[in-house]
Formats: C-alpha cells, structure tokens, sequence
C-alpha cells in the first residue's frame, strides 16, 4: 500500500497500466467485442509484459531479471 500523499509511490502502477493502455487499448478499443474479450486480451498482455517485453531499463523481461537476482543469490 502506498504512503499517504506520496505519489511516487504509485509510479510503477500508473507506468505499467500507461503502456498497456497505449499498446493495447487506443486505436483497438473496436477489437474488443464484450467484456470477456477485453479480460482475456488483459490478461494475455499481462503475461506478455511479464514474461516477453523487454524493460529497456533491465534489457530484460521482469521474469528474466527476476530469475537473475534470484540465481546470483
């Protein structure tokens, strides 16, 4: 939970929901036909985003770092 009146707290929250809204949602909002469609296609791009976009700042997917820091431990 974040700090009372800090905002950058939230920052990696409002970063990752500002992507997926511009490469998911503006420009595709016809795509989406029904609720269920617009649940699954968030999902899929949770798993994408977790598991294959690359974060420019880590050169590697979160998975990847993530597996990383674990096996320098």
């Amino acid at each position: 939970m974040s700090r009372k009146w800090n905002c950058l707290d939230n920052s990696p929250t409002e970063t990752f929901f500002g992507r997926m809204k511009e490469e998911m949602w503006y420009g595709h909002e016809y795509k989406y036909k029904n609720a269920d469609d617009l649940l699954a296609a968030i999902d899929e791009y949770i798993n994408y985003y977790n598991t294959t976009r690359i974060v420019s700042k880590l050169k590697m997917s979160p998975v990847d770092y993530r597996h990383k820091i674990i096996n320098e431990l």
